[in-house]
């Protein structure tokens, strides 16, 4: 069974969600969502994580977190463990609250926090179940256009990013979001299931794979993130068919990558590549 790779080390930012088993809520009123949010804190302050975001939807959460101790897996075993009980405990149920475990992608805080910091916050408002992201009570929004919110709240970041005068931050960044309502989700950008930055980015964390990738409980995107590319491989191959054969058997590329790359059939990359196998028998 596949599961999640867990990459920790100090100072990682990470967007993470969690959603309910089998689609179901989380959030059921008010009460449960004040309940997370004091759970929230009481584990921001214990593992001394930076929050630097946060939106709870009905059947889901995400947060943005900065670990400067590298210890995201223990804080978010006792954030979803200690609120699954809580929840159990008051509505008299039994079993998963959440479905599987949470997913946290590595983020590129230079590139990419601020933008996903105004996606987070748009949930709601994506969700059509408000219009204005003001209006949405369980998310950072408020506190970091200036009204009262949670004290684990880490607004200095983000705000530091729009102006230097405390009055004027608030309200380029609250222009900021309103202008993003739109825009794509930064999302898209992750790569193999794990990374959201650019490639300078993954160069420097890349090395924190090493060992890895043959995990058989990894998914595929995840074990051949670190992977080079087929430019690469190509590159460094006299033999174009060798390079066939080690894309597809070494680094995982499927015969439809292959053949697109190299500009033939996938039917003929794969001849090549049973052609080398049959040699490397004999």
């Amino acid at each position: 069974m596949t599961r999640p790779l867990r990459i920790e080390f100090e100072g990682a930012v990470y967007h993470i969600t969690s959603r309910g088993n089998a689609r179901q809520a989380i959030f059921l009123d008010e009460k449960d969502f004040a309940d997370f949010l004091r759970v929230l804190c009481s584990v921001v302050k214990r593992y001394h994580f930076i929050l630097h975001t946060y939106c709870l939807m009905n059947n889901h959460y995400h947060l943005l977190i900065e670990t400067p101790y590298g210890n995201l897996s223990k804080g978010m075993r006792q954030l979803n463990g200690l609120y699954t009980q809580r929840f159990n405990q008051r509505h008299k149920r039994v079993g998963h609250l959440l479905q599987g475990r949470y997913q946290a992608v590595l983020v590129d805080k230079d590139n990419y926090l601020l933008e996903l910091c105004r996606y987070v916050v748009l949930n709601p408002v994506r969700a059509k179940i408000v219009k204005d992201p003001k209006d949405w009570r369980w998310s950072a929004y408020q506190a970091t256009t200036g009204h009262k919110g949670i004290l684990c709240l880490t607004t200095d970041w983000i705000l530091s990013q729009f102006a230097k005068e405390q009055k004027k931050a608030p309200r380029e960044y609250q222009a900021f979001v309103l202008s993003g309502i739109k825009a794509a989700s930064p999302l898209k950008a992750v790569k193999g299931q794990l990374f959201l930055g650019q490639d300078n980015f993954i160069d420097k964390i890349k090395h924190l794979m090493s060992g890895k990738e043959n995990l058989k409980e990894l998914t595929r995107k995840q074990r051949y993130i670190t992977r080079p590319s087929l430019k690469e491989i190509f590159k460094d191959k006299k033999s174009k068919a060798q390079a066939m054969y080690e894309a597809h058997q070494q680094y995982g590329y499927t015969l439809k990558d292959i053949a697109e790359y190299s500009g033939v059939h996938y039917s003929t990359v794969s001849r090549v590549i049973k052609r080398i196998e049959g040699e490397d028998e004999k």
